[in-house]
């Protein structure tokens, strides 16, 4: 018989545990008193929200391993239809593996902050029109990649390139373990192909950054000192009508102690962008505590290496071939309509299986 999927006892996944855990959140969020805290009772919920949904994705694997099981004992008891009985369980067992696979990526998820909400930032690097082109299919694809997984995405910083793609862009990302995905995506881009700038149609190499944050929640305490910021307002340089252009409404804080520049010029209302930088800042400032205590590399400044040949995580080559290639992982999919349409999951749940192994690898 198949081993049981769950359980209090004997199962790889206590069920029953994770229940009683929503059952107390439940419990939490009906005291009278709950709401007297938004920001806590907003984590409260959020965090019920989570364990909930691990707890339907097991029970839903259970409910294949017991159908499986049940085939299979009646096939053992009735040997006139046990071919038949048999055929059908093994027509489960698709569906079965499909839901473990989605299970272990979740368990790879494991890390601070990988539930979370993600900011990502693209910045262009070498390679000029042509890398500010690249650098806004990287945008495109990461919201693609965020719409088929049905997240929610807000564009809440952008600046353009005179002559065509942008220099850099930031993004909200709503979503369960959007941060745990997009931490993959951290490091540098690289695109070869025939250049649409180029008069002589020749192959041209450009460079991005791709940088990821967790989108924290208010319930987590950042310390942030006023005389710690420098806060400057400018005119917005983008679309956005005659407002947005004429007034101070963009809005740029520095954070002195670590050097983190942070600005958002989207929104009509200075007060709005001060609201989002301030929301920027406190989640890389998070970031930036997470990598201090682990004493882990880098990864989340990784845009702050040079942004050329040799630093790159990913090879996007459309000529004279068509490749995709993580240089990380070795990983590679040659379908680069799809990869640029936002297909990235292969290559995020490759690179969060190889980071597993070198952390248990480590601990042994």
């Amino acid at each position: 018989m198949l081993a049981n999927a769950s359980g209090s006892s004997g199962g790889i996944f206590d069920v029953a545990g994770k229940q009683r855990d929503v059952a107390d959140l439940d419990n939490q969020a009906n005291n009278p008193e709950f709401w007297s805290d938004q920001a806590l009772a907003q984590g409260v919920l959020r965090q019920k929200a989570t364990l909930e949904r691990v707890v339907k994705d097991w029970q839903g694997l259970q409910d294949i391993v017991d159908e499986v099981d049940t085939l299979l004992e009646l096939a053992d008891e009735d040997a006139a239809e046990s071919a038949e009985l048999c055929a059908e369980a093994l027509a489960q067992l698709p569906g079965l593996e499909r839901r473990i696979d989605q299970l272990e990526v979740q368990r790879l998820l494991g890390g601070e902050g990988d539930d979370n909400s993600a900011i990502l930032e693209i910045n262009s690097g070498a390679g000029g029109t042509d890398a500010s082109d690249w650098a806004e299919m990287l945008k495109r694809m990461y919201m693609r990649w965020a719409e088929r997984r049905g997240f929610k995405v807000k564009l809440t910083d952008e600046q353009h390139h005179d002559e065509a793609g942008i220099k850099h862009c930031k993004l909200e990302i709503d979503g369960p373990y959007a941060y745990g995905y997009l931490k993959a995506e951290i490091g540098v881009h690289r695109l070869v192909r025939i250049s649409p700038f180029d008069a002589a149609a020749r192959r041209h190499t450009a460079f991005a950054s791709v940088a990821a944050y967790p989108d924290i929640d208010d319930d987590i305490e950042v310390d942030i000192r006023d005389d710690d910021l420098r806060i400057d307002t400018y005119r917005s340089s983008g679309a956005g009508g005659q407002h947005v252009n004429t007034t101070d409404s963009a809005v740029r804080i520095t954070h002195l102690p670590t050097g983190i520049v942070v600005a958002c010029q989207n929104e009509r209302s200075q007060h709005k962008n001060k609201a989002t930088a301030f929301k920027v800042l406190r989640s890389r400032l998070y970031q930036h505590e997470l990598e201090k205590r682990q004493a882990e590399i880098d990864l989340a400044n990784a845009d702050k290496k040079k942004i050329e040949w040799g630093s790159q995580i990913r090879n996007y080559v459309l000529n004279p071939y068509r490749m995709v290639k993580d240089t990380r992982t070795g990983l590679e999919n040659g379908n680069t309509d799809r990869v640029l349409d936002g297909d990235l999951d292969g290559f995020m749940e490759a690179w969060l299986a190889q980071q597993a192994g070198e952390a248990q690898a480590d601990d042994n």
